[in-house]
């Protein structure tokens, strides 16, 4: 299956979402690309839109190499295997680490809606736009369990199945409209893949609001 966009992927997860009958109160996405898709699955559920924060860690010697992922609360996902126990590496992980929690906190400012929304006792639906290691999402779940969510269903258009396997066993529904076995790159499902820009998000959020969701 390939999309056209993130709108398209978008417009297709939440008419296939609506059709199994998904139960959930709160559409969280996760800037920026998912929150493109979220806005669509937001607006065919008539739900509520708004984010959540996670930012990948890179390698410190290669930082395009995810090692895991930060999320809102202080939640801290790394992938433990992919780095060994050379201290000096563990150092310059720190550093990277204390970077991402800045931006993470920047993020959160300039994309926090008027009115939050409340997400105690809730059922969510958490959008991406696709799912390679699934460690960014692991850490969006555990903010979100820490935050006292009754539920979470991670929701997106495309996911590998070592994604799928890990979000389950941290806590999540998950629904997918591929789980693919060879999957390599979120890209790859997608005709235009371009990269979203702030202002797109802040475009998307406003105009939810604005709708009184």
């Amino acid at each position: 299956m390939t999309f056209l966009s993130r709108k398209d992927a978008g417009i297709r997860l939440g008419e296939s979402l609506r059709a199994q009958g998904v139960v959930a109160e709160l559409v969280l996405g996760m800037p920026r690309g998912g929150v493109v898709v979220a806005g669509e699955v937001a607006r065919i559920l008539r739900l509520p839109l708004d984010i959540i924060v996670v930012r990948k860690i890179g390698h410190p010697w290669n930082r395009e190499f995810a090692v895991g992922a930060l999320a809102e609360g202080g939640v801290v996902v790394i992938d433990e295997q992919s780095l060994g126990p050379d201290k000096a590496l563990r150092r310059e992980l720190d550093l990277i680490v204390s970077e991402e929690k800045k931006r993470l906190h920047d993020y959160r400012r300039l994309f926090r809606r008027a009115r939050p929304v409340e997400r105690a006792g809730k059922a969510v639906l958490l959008v991406d736009d696709g799912l390679a290691t699934g460690a960014t999402a692991e850490a969006a779940v555990k903010a979100l369990l820490a935050q006292q969510v009754r539920h979470v269903t991670v929701a997106v258009p495309v996911a590998s199945t070592s994604a799928v396997a890990r979000l389950r066993n941290a806590g999540a529904d998950v629904v997918t409209l591929v789980t693919d076995p060879e999957f390599v790159a979120v890209g790859q499902y997608y005709l235009d893949f371009t990269q979203t820009g702030d202002e797109e998000v802040l475009s998307i959020l406003r105009a939810s609001e604005a709708e009184g969701r």
